[in-house]
């Protein structure tokens, strides 16, 4: 049998992950250090952008693909008629006991006929687990809909309910006792009847994390752990206790109404949010493109369904122009 690399030199697997963790030590400096320089910026871009009605409806019309599989033409509509603001900030950034990788995303809404929330925001938190697994676990946010318009068929209620209820168990109860309660049997019975690729982006709200819950208390548990076993110079050994239970992962991956909340989070925070002029002026340059076909359109027809001029929108003014009424821009088709 041919020996190993780390056999043919005096380089140990200690050697490498020591390496590994002052890289992951370096990135995070360079979060902090980046939040900082940019703040001042994202100020300065608030102020400017509160000038251009449908900014944000715009911005989320041009999202890249990644992002646009998880809005739904319900969503688009919502946003467009009544998003007004969007801030991603990192909560934690200067917490010792927290991590620079947390973030909120906050949505601010005009009055609207859809929820009755002014102000959504979802916070992620960056955690780390006994077993070793670390990223970001969330908690679900109330969405006060109103009648007939709740655009996740109840999923988001249904989240918050069994967050609550699995909130009273104990870790060593979860596994006996999770699919005894009614909160439980009540999510995952509207998850087999939702249709796969169809979930409203408002699902997000009610994302929790598709493995037990990281609680902050376990997080700062396994980070100290981490810190102990740096200091001796070796990697941190797991317990029997620390594994966590396939069992109970599973059961927890069944009951998550939104399994790539964390991916559509990191994307909307480190993607669509510093990018918003990119994707702004994105959606202008394929106005322009379509402009002289619009305007040679000459009979709109009804007004449902009728295309929508987004430079008018952008100037307060859509395909309602008539009736004094402002209308936001359509969802693009998709491929």
């Amino acid at each position: 049998m041919a020996p190993s690399a780390t056999e043919q030199s005096e380089v140990t697997y200690e050697d490498l992950i020591q390496l590994e963790q002052e890289f992951e030590d370096a990135d995070l400096q360079i979060i902090r250090q980046q939040y900082k320089i940019t703040q001042p910026l994202y100020k300065k871009r608030q102020d400017v952008i509160a000038k251009l009605p449908n900014f944000w409806a715009l911005v989320f019309e041009q999202a890249p693909p990644e992002l646009d599989q998880y809005i739904q033409p319900s969503d688009s509509e919502i946003f467009a008629e009544c998003l007004k603001s969007l801030e991603v900030t990192r909560f934690e950034i200067d917490d010792p006991s927290g991590s620079p990788r947390s973030f909120s995303i906050k949505f601010g809404f005009n009055p609207n006929e859809y929820f009755e929330n002014e102000v959504l925001e979802k916070k992620f938190w960056h955690r780390r687990a006994l077993d070793g697994w670390s990223g970001l676990v969330s908690e679900p946010v109330k969405i006060n809909w109103k009648k007939g318009k709740d655009t996740t068929d109840g999923l988001t209620d249904a989240a918050a309910a069994l967050f609550e209820a699995r909130q009273k168990l104990s870790e060593k109860e979860q596994k006996s006792q999770l699919t005894k309660l009614p909160e439980y049997n009540a999510l995952t019975k509207k998850l087999e009847l939702s249709e796969e690729g169809t979930l409203s982006f408002f699902t997000l709200f009610g994302f929790v994390s598709v493995r037990p819950f990281v609680s902050a208390e376990e997080s700062a548990k396994a980070t100290k752990k981490e810190a102990e076993e740096r200091a001796k110079g070796s990697k941190a050994e797991k317990s029997e206790e620390d594994n966590e239970d396939d069992e109970l992962i599973q059961l927890f991956e069944e009951s998550e109404i939104f399994p790539s909340g964390d991916e559509l989070a990191t994307l909307i925070a480190e993607d669509l949010w510093p990018n918003a002029i990119k994707y702004f002026t994105s959606a202008q340059e394929a106005d322009d493109e379509d402009l002289s076909s619009i305007e040679d359109v000459e009979d709109w027809g009804s007004d449902e369904g009728e295309p929508v001029d987004i430079r008018s929108l952008v100037k307060g003014k859509g395909k309602k122009e008539k009736n004094g009424e402002s209308s936001p821009p359509v969802k693009k088709r998709r491929t």
